[in-house]
């Protein structure tokens, strides 16, 4: 088997998922409602008429919220092949023990970071 041959199964599920991602945008256009007016054209919020304009400033705040969620997810991103990986390595060898400081190092600036954030009053909405 040649080393291309191996990623054919990757190859088929991208061209499924781009092939499904433009037929559903394109029959949303060929077959979907066309009607348009002034009702069907106004901002939906949760059954209620918008008030004011949506063009608000909002507190920097929730845009460091933000942030923070995306950190720890992309650190849960991290976890997962270390966690599929560690449980494999023999115990007794160098290499489990690299393993685990490597990903305790990467643990501890995480929480030095959230901790930074909570003293700096990132997470209270005062």
């Amino acid at each position: 088997m040649t080393d291309l041959a191996s990623y054919a199964p990757l190859a088929i599920i991208l061209l499924m998922a781009i092939t499904f991602a433009v037929a559903n945008v394109v029959l949303t256009l060929l077959i979907g409602p066309r009607r348009r007016g002034k009702i069907k054209g106004m901002t939906y919020e949760s059954g209620m008429n918008p008030i004011g304009t949506a063009r608000k400033r909002f507190n920097v705040r929730f845009y460091l919220i933000a942030m923070v969620f995306l950190v720890f997810d992309v650190e849960i991103i991290f976890l997962y092949p270390w966690a599929a990986t560690f449980p494999n390595l023999d115990p007794s060898s160098p290499d489990a023990l690299v393993w685990l400081f490597r990903i305790l190092f990467f643990l501890l600036t995480t929480v030095v970071a959230y901790l930074y954030g909570f003293r700096k009053g990132v997470f209270r909405f005062d």
